[in-house]
């Protein structure tokens, strides 16, 4: 396993965010849009990638799949390959102007969503580049031409690699009610990911239950992303993605044309106004310390 480049990795994408003009809102005012940034890793031959395909869908790529794909004439093997996570977690400012929302997202968390998601793009292809530029195959499986969109037999509204279910095989979160990542820095924020052709040592993953963060699941105490929720897309049984779409993906995104004139959409309010909106929440801290050590 290569400790050295896993660290050089960590390094790169820290200073990117800290020193990139494109990390910006892109608002009336200079902004960044993401202070920070949380990396993992997880092994190509982790078996939770071929537990994905019964999990989300036969289509869900595994990262040989993925590395194969785009350099179909190299002999690959998935236990020499690594998949490179990242969380950037949203600012302060977004989040408490989202907060504050009770029907549809704030400004910023609009442009946090789209000049954000912009610059978390060009924090995928500035990877791979640097990669590329040491003998090391890569590839941002969300930037592949060959990226799209799928039906999940059993949640609906998939696609060919999740960036979320690769966070959580990276050791970065789990996954709440509202279907969201709750990291160490909570769900607030953007998720990304590269795999590349060099064996990284694993970021440890100490939970073995994929909700083990969401207090929902703890002890059934927090009910907070279904009161959040302004179209009731959240319930005991889960996340309605049709029902949050309709409402983030078409009402918000006629109400940021309208009031923010800005071509864009989102919601957000789940993610925000939670306990788990910045943080693991203390009392699963407090009662799971072995997860934390």
């Amino acid at each position: 396993m290569n400790e050295n480049i896993g660290l050089w990795i960590t390094d790169i994408l820290t200073r990117f965010v800290e020193g990139s003009p494109e990390n910006s809102l892109k608002l009336e005012h200079e902004e960044k849009a993401f202070e920070e940034i949380l990396v993992g890793f997880s092994s190509g031959a982790d078996q939770i990638y071929l537990d994905y395909k019964d999990h989300v869908g036969p289509f869900h790529w595994t990262p040989l799949e993925i590395l194969s794909l785009t350099f179909p004439e190299t002999d690959l093997h998935a236990d020499q390959m690594t998949v490179i996570s990242w969380i950037l977690p949203q600012r302060e400012a977004t989040k408490a102007d989202n907060r504050k929302e009770k029907t549809y997202p704030s400004k910023r968390w609009v442009h946090a969503r789209f000049p954000g998601e912009e610059f978390n793009n060009r924090l995928r292809s500035y990877l791979v580049h640097q990669l590329n530029t040491v003998g090391v195959k890569s590839v941002a499986p969300l930037l592949s031409p060959l990226w799209q969109r799928q039906t999940s037999p059993k949640y609906g509204f998939a696609s060919l690699w999740s960036e979320r279910h690769a966070a959580y095989a990276a050791g970065l979160g789990t996954f709440g009610l509202c279907d969201g990542l709750i990291t160490s820095r909570g769900k607030a924020h953007r998720v990304g990911s590269v795999v590349a052709n060099v064996a990284i040592q694993p970021t440890p993953r100490r939970y073995d239950d994929h909700h083990a963060y969401c207090l929902f699941f703890h002890d059934g105490s927090c009910n907070g992303c279904r009161k959040r929720c302004p179209v009731g897309a959240i319930t005991e049984k889960g996340h309605d993605k049709e029902k949050c779409w309709a409402h983030a993906g078409v009402t918000c995104a006629d109400y940021a044309k309208t009031h923010y004139g800005f071509d864009g959409y989102g919601c957000g309010l789940c993610q925000t106004g939670v306990p788990c909106e910045s943080a693991i929440p203390a009392k699963i801290v407090r009662t799971k310390p072995w997860l934390f050590g």
